[in-house]
């Protein structure tokens, strides 16, 4: 018996839809692992006529007999992580589902919160342009850790530990702030005692991830890599600076999630059929008229951890060919299909204008993508509804022409077709 992984990654910038579809994949999985990111993602699973928000958890809590981890490469806001437990209906002991923590994730300090506010209004005054980040303290945490300062899950049940770090970690922050903001210094004795908590509260969910993913493969169990965030928000791949501060593509589940490239068997790329992006940054394929302001509101398009509009526009097969390529997707997940519905003409991006040439590929210089003007190829639009298509079948001519183009633009066929918001609201072609 061998076991199958597939590693599910966002092919764009974030908020494709990634939650659902682990929703829908996790039925035929025995293992769903988070290997990146934090509190800053949101994703919506909508099962049995309820809406579930998973920041931290892996989208596969809502099954039973699954295990889920969260793996080394997150960085964990305790508060979030117990609030979404308490928020699960049923809870996860009646739905026999195990969660493991990696002793290895790092934990989001307040005064990582703090540093990360700070530090965006300082960009702002500076009459620089911000970031846009969701301010849970994200950023600031991982400069800890690549600091080699952080202070991990681990070190919150190790009392030693917990305090040589956080005096060290104190003592750091403390003249940041006093000395670049003219803000007090955090309290040792009131941090001391919130990790403390949280630690007692962590302590039955810590475990060794790098073991338990390594048993399960051995095992022949099938395993899902769930990714935060997409693309072109990777750190090193994406629109840098206009980035989170992890990495996104299929490569950091090997390393946030510790398992060998060699045993990843499937790339799975979701993408919406528009694009959208929350924040700051180049978005060549933007519409701020009345197009944009259509998908926002059709497609209900603000951001689950902020509740900030997105940024909406036509679909960049620049930008999703790139994501083809830096993660090695070979199955692509279209969802939203049906806000498409009913437009008078749909555009797709096919290339880029730079100095008066175009270009077919994406650029590596964010000072290029910035300057990119989208070159559109109009496609013929369809009037239908077609949330209630459950085959391919189904959908009007006009709408399988337009998931034909994506397959032939791409050279990767679309495994599944989302058409609405709920788990039974999917056209599955290729898995």
């Amino acid at each position: 018996m061998s076991s199958r992984v597939q590693v599910l990654v966002g092919a764009q910038w974030g908020d494709e839809g990634k939650g659902r579809v682990v929703d829908v994949l996790a039925r035929d999985v025995d293992v769903v692992v988070r290997y990146q990111g934090g509190a800053n993602a949101g994703h919506t699973v909508i099962a049995d006529g309820r809406t579930h928000v998973f920041h931290l958890l892996p989208s596969g809590m809502l099954y039973p007999n699954r295990t889920c981890v969260i793996g080394s490469g997150l960085v964990i806001d305790p508060d979030q992580f117990k609030s979404e437990l308490n928020g699960l209906d049923p809870q996860p002991e009646s739905i026999n589902t195990r969660l493991v923590v990696s002793y290895g994730a790092h934990i989001v300090m307040p005064y990582h919160k703090k540093l990360d506010a700070l530090s965006e209004g300082a960009r702002s005054q500076r009459g620089g342009s911000v970031i846009g980040t969701t301010g849970r303290g994200i950023g600031p945490c991982y400069v800890d850790k690549y600091a080699r300062l952080g202070i991990r899950a681990e070190d919150l049940v190790s009392p030693s530990s917990l305090k040589e770090k956080l005096r060290a970690n104190v003592d750091d922050k403390g003249k940041i702030f006093e000395k670049i903001y003219g803000e007090p210094a955090p309290d040792f004795d009131e941090l001391y005692a919130l990790a403390a908590k949280w630690g007692k509260m962590l302590a039955p969910y810590l475990g060794d991830s790098t073991l338990e993913i390594d048993a399960a493969y051995s095992a022949g169990k099938n395993i899902l890599f769930e990714g935060a965030q997409g693309t072109m928000l990777d750190v090193d791949h994406g629109t840098y600076p206009f980035v989170t501060s992890s990495s996104c593509v299929a490569g950091g589940a090997a390393i946030g999630g510790a398992i060998g490239p060699g045993r990843i068997d499937k790339v799975i790329g979701v993408s919406k059929a528009y694009c959208t992006r929350v924040g700051s940054g180049p978005f060549p394929t933007e519409e701020t008229g009345s197009v944009g302001d259509h998908l926002r509101k059709k497609g209900s398009e603000f951001g689950v951890t902020t509740g900030r509009p997105r940024r909406c526009g036509w679909l960049d097969l620049v930008a999703l060919n790139y994501a083809v390529k830096v993660s090695g997707i070979n199955s692509i997940v279209l969802t939203k299909l049906d806000i498409l519905s009913g437009l008078d003409d749909i555009k797709v991006c096919v290339a880029y204008k730079m100095g008066g040439k175009e270009y077919s590929a994406f650029p590596s210089s964010a000072t290029m993508i910035g300057q990119a003007e989208p070159v559109y190829k109009t496609l013929t639009p369809w009037k239908e509804d077609i949330s209630g298509a459950r085959a391919f079948g189904d959908l009007p001519e006009k709408a399988r022409d337009y998931v034909r183009f994506i397959e032939e633009a791409t050279s990767v066929k679309i495994g599944m077709i989302g058409v609405g918001p709920g788990r039974e609201d999917t056209i599955i072609t290729g898995f």
